[in-house]
């Protein structure tokens, strides 16, 4: 079936999606010694779970997909109740995931894990370094394949063990000899243990994304001290549903923390090549923040900001990157302050604020101000450069 143009002559790449992992993904990939170990869905404490070396939850057995089998989108929290065999297809099955992208316009995906957590932070409840580090080699592997039997189409970003840098950097190196086009980074490794990124014992790690060429991509939620979806936003009087959109909306600013403190490091201006992205968290809150920024650094931090070339917004404009999906009313202002070539565009598809059943074509009016060879750049031309993506 052909790919539908919404625009013509723009093959639209989508770079956020999530894949609802099989039951089988670790199991069926793990050497005898961690069959029983590596994670898998398992009755824990009366509730069917996803657990670990046995015994530790990692997350629900929820597909996370809100797509109803009959193609339907659930709304509310129903999604919740619904594991892998309850939703639609193309949530974790590779044809039925490119049928409906042939459907929606979209030529690839940029994908994102569910299980692992969105910055790899699950895994870092399992004491045994060895099984941590052979969990994300496995989901690593099988997702590699799946982008071989997509036909390059769909483009899972590579999990890191990042609790250990050195391993990071050889897992990295691999994945990138495997095809991978990017990797999926925890946003606050400091809030574990590890070094802040502002501390030199990250370099070799940022050196190796920078040389190959490897965008750090930083999903909402990516850190233990970020996925709390409710948080303390929401009055404790709300009901679950809007406890959870609430918090789902202020989760977004979260992202303010790894970025304004990458901003005013040497990170950006040691490495000028290397590219960061702000992925589920829109883009309407940014120009603000960098203004704040800007000023704020100005104000009360001249001689920290002295040794650096560039203010906080012109390293955003260098390197780095935000997506949106439901916006419109900000978009166009948005696009005018960060620059065209900062923005892409996403669907989030399957989760519950995704952009379906309605899909891209929800964006027709969100850029029809725009100039065509801007709604090029926004909906292909930046995410091609930036995962090296031929259309």
């Amino acid at each position: 079936m052909p790919i539908k143009q919404i625009i013509p002559g723009v093959s639209v790449i989508d770079t956020d999606t999530h894949w609802s992992e099989p039951p089988d993904l670790w199991t069926s990939l793990a050497p005898a010694k961690y069959k029983d170990l590596v994670p898998q869905i398992k009755e824990h404490k009366g509730r069917r779970r996803w657990v670990v070396n046995g015994d530790i939850p990692l997350a629900g057995d929820s597909a996370v997909s809100a797509i109803a089998p009959d193609g339907g989108k659930m709304l509310g929290l129903k999604f919740l109740k619904h594991n892998i065999d309850m939703v639609h297809p193309a949530s974790y099955d590779c044809q039925a995931r490119l049928d409906l992208m042939d459907d929606m316009g979209v030529s690839h995906n940029i994908v994102y894990p569910n299980v692992g957590g969105f910055g790899n932070q699950n895994f870092l409840r399992i004491e045994d370094r060895a099984l941590r580090i052979a969990c994300v080699e496995i989901y690593n592997d099988w997702m590699a394949d799946l982008q071989q039997r997509s036909g390059g189409r769909i483009l899972p970003m590579a999990l890191v063990p990042w609790w250990d840098i050195e391993a990071s950097v050889a897992e990295i190196d691999r994945m990138h000899k495997a095809g991978a086009r990017g990797i999926v980074m925890c946003s606050n490794p400091h809030d574990s243990g590890m070094p802040d990124f502002a501390q030199p014992d990250w370099r070799p790690f940022w050196e190796v994304c920078e040389g190959l060429e490897m965008p750090v991509n930083f999903h909402i939620g990516a850190s233990e001290g970020d996925i709390d979806w409710s948080g303390k936003v929401p009055y404790k009087s709300w009901p679950g549903d809007v406890k959870i959109s609430l918090g789902g909306a202020a989760i977004f600013l979260g992202q303010l923390r790894w970025m304004v403190n990458l901003l005013v490091s040497d990170v950006p201006e040691r490495h000028p090549n290397l590219k960061f992205v702000s992925v589920e968290s829109g883009v309407g809150w940014i120009p603000f923040l960098l203004d704040a920024l800007d000023y704020q650094c100005g104000e009360t931090a001249p001689e920290h900001l002295a040794h650096l070339s560039l203010k906080p917004s012109e390293y955003f404009q260098r390197q780095f990157f935000g997506c949106f999906w439901f916006e419109h009313r900000t978009l166009k202002s948005s696009v005018e302050i960060l620059g065209a070539d900062n923005i892409m565009f996403e669907t989030d598809i399957p989760h519950p604020t995704s952009l379906y059943p309605d899909g891209v074509e929800r964006v027709q009016k969100a850029i029809a101000d725009l100039a065509p060879d801007v709604q090029r750049k926004i909906l292909q031309g930046n995410a091609a450069k930036l995962y090296k993506i031929e259309v």
